[in-house]
């Protein structure tokens, strides 16, 4: 059996996301870990983006669907900014 290649490369710093965290706190350190040089929506963006890359890349479709609804969460908040 072949060794798995791991081709997703995380870019930024690591989160602390955790799927046994509540929804409020996920984002928070989602949010927390954008950079903060850039505009709110931008950095709403951003911290969509990697939820989404998350769930994008990962086999455990608990974990995937709570990250999914953490990307819809901020891109919804960045469609009202």
């Amino acid at each position: 059996m072949k060794k798995a290649v791991k081709w997703f490369e995380r870019g930024g710093p690591p989160t602390g996301w955790r799927k046994s965290q509540k929804a409020e706190d996920r984002r928070r350190l989602l949010y927390h870990a954008t950079d903060r040089r850039l505009s709110r929506h931008n950095r709403l963006v951003q911290a969509g983006r990697k939820a989404m890359a998350l769930a994008n890349v990962i086999r455990d479709s608990k974990t995937a669907r709570k990250a999914r609804a953490d990307a819809e969460h901020f891109f919804a908040l960045a469609r009202r900014t």
